[in-house]
């Protein structure tokens, strides 16, 4: 294979069978690498299949990209994924298989890459001998590695770490959700390198030993051939894939030059970087004609007019506002202003409106201190389900609710949350919210929703009785006679 990508994959010490396979070619007339890594599921001869359906597709779709690169690679994916659909409901014994996958297409004369993934294969980036995790991990345990609450050695050994809840051919889903394939674009500088692999590789070597084997001196077979017998070496339990694709350019590195300044030294302007020859300064260009001083007699005289001028003019200001009516002078009535909003406030509220996905996970080591709140935070997202062990705490001069969740939401989640010392926690328009693991600490209401109808008009429904107990995790909260 060319010298700036390579890929291999491996049985492992355990499996029978390799379910794996990969993609590493250019495209686009040469211009681009494409590279990936396919991951089947669903048995002996189901994950097999599944895999070589999507290899097919992938190649079929990429192999010779000529448009939008992201928009070709989820084409790619989505036509896949139906593919393998289709077959699973025309044979029975197949009809569990599915795959997973991460596809990567570099553009190395431009300095970028781009990348679409499904499931728990995983995509890292080399540079400057620092190992970054580009993919997030479709899965519970990855959920939990990524967000931070689960080590990566307690998830490398975590029971339930192989379940994923994305793949390739699982639903139809695919097909018309924008956010199930994750795609992205990043630099790609010279000397960087991707890593494509499956999770034989990630579940049996951590990320300081894969950094190790991919900064040591060799050619990207030899690195993939290191990485694939570390994990061997740690009981290969699985298949094993990984794709290698490096930014071979040389990277530019500018010479320092001396900036262009002009050094004064005995009326001689030396110019710094071309050194040339001295230039003279003519001194009679340069010096400024110095003015003789007026005569004394003469400026005593313009003293006493300008002073006989001001008096008469402070006399007349004087005289005509001696004539004016007096008025009462205006009491100054203060203005009320709200309260300033802390940089915690702030931040959680910007951090709400920048939520690009349906979940925004909130680190506990970012809000480390309970969040005073001095005025509602708002939600206006379709979906958003909304993660953090965190405290929210009512400013004592405010009487308002924590959260406002607009009437355009569908849909809004809150795990983890405590909320503390509020009139109304949460403020709803008639959405559905839905609560785990959430405490509601002297809060007089949980959640108060608002049912707006047609005035003037009769009205017959059935509003749901829902039911709030203070101080206890809850499931769905509001006051007992079920308020608006």
């Amino acid at each position: 294979m060319a010298e700036n990508y390579y890929g291999l994959t491996d049985t492992g010490r355990v499996r029978g069978n390799n379910e794996d396979t990969f993609v590493a070619q250019s495209t686009a007339g040469h211009r681009l690498i494409l590279a990936g890594v396919i991951d089947g599921v669903g048995g002996y001869n189901g994950g097999e299949v599944a895999a070589a359906i999507a290899r097919e597709e992938v190649i079929k779709e990429l192999g010779n990209l000529q448009d939008d690169i992201i928009v070709g690679m989820i084409n790619a994916i989505r036509q896949a994924s139906k593919k393998i659909y289709q077959r699973r409901q025309q044979e029975k014994e197949l009809d569990s298989m599915a795959c997973v996958t991460t596809l990567a297409v570099a553009d190395v004369e431009n300095n970028q890459f781009y990348y679409a993934h499904v499931g728990d294969t995983r995509l890292y980036l080399l540079r400057d001998g620092s190992l970054v995790k580009i993919s997030k991990d479709h899965s519970f345990v990855g959920f939990l590695e990524d967000s931070g609450r689960l080590s990566e050695s307690a998830a490398m050994s975590h029971p339930k770490r192989n379940e994923i809840n994305k793949a390739l051919g699982f639903d139809t889903l695919i097909e018309t959700d924008d956010e199930y394939i994750e795609t992205g674009k990043s630099p790609f500088l010279p000397g960087d390198v991707l890593l494509l692999c499956s999770d034989g590789l990630t579940d049996m070597v951590d990320k300081n030993t894969m950094t190790d084997i991919l900064t040591q001196n060799g050619s990207l077979e030899d690195k993939a051939q290191k990485l694939i017998a570390a994990a061997n070496n740690n009981g290969g339990h699985d298949n094993i894939t990984v794709v290698l694709v490096q930014n071979s350019k040389v990277a530019q590195r500018a010479e320092a030059t001396m900036p262009a300044t002009a050094i004064k030294k005995k009326d001689t302007l030396v110019d710094s970087t071309s050194m040339a020859k001295p230039v003279e300064v003519n001194k009679h260009e340069t010096t400024q004609p110095v003015n003789a001083p007026a005569k004394k007699g003469n400026g005593v005289l313009v003293l006493l007019s300008i002073l006989c001028l001001a008096f008469l003019a402070s006399t007349v200001w004087f005289y005509l506002k001696a004539q004016e009516p007096s008025q009462a002078a205006q009491p100054v009535v203060p203005v009320a202003t709200a309260p300033e909003k802390n940089a915690d406030e702030i931040r959680l509220q910007n951090a709400i409106d920048k939520a690009t996905g349906k979940e925004l996970v909130l680190a506990d080591t970012a809000f480390k201190q309970p969040i005073i709140i001095t005025d509602s935070l708002k939600i206006n997202k379709d979906t958003l389900y909304i993660i953090g062990n965190i405290t929210i705490k009512c400013d004592s001069s405010y009487k308002g609710p924590a959260l406002v969740i607009a009437a355009n939401c569908k849909s809004t989640g809150l795990e983890g949350l405590k909320f503390e010392g509020f009139t109304t926690a949460v403020q709803s328009a008639n959405t559905f919210v839905s609560l785990k693991n959430v405490q509601f600490v002297n809060c007089t209401n949980g959640i108060q929703k608002a049912y707006p109808f047609i005035i003037n008009k009769l009205i017959t429904v059935d509003l749901p009785v829902m039911h709030y107990r203070a101080d206890t995790l809850a499931t769905s909260t509001a006051k007992p006679n079920g308020t608006k």
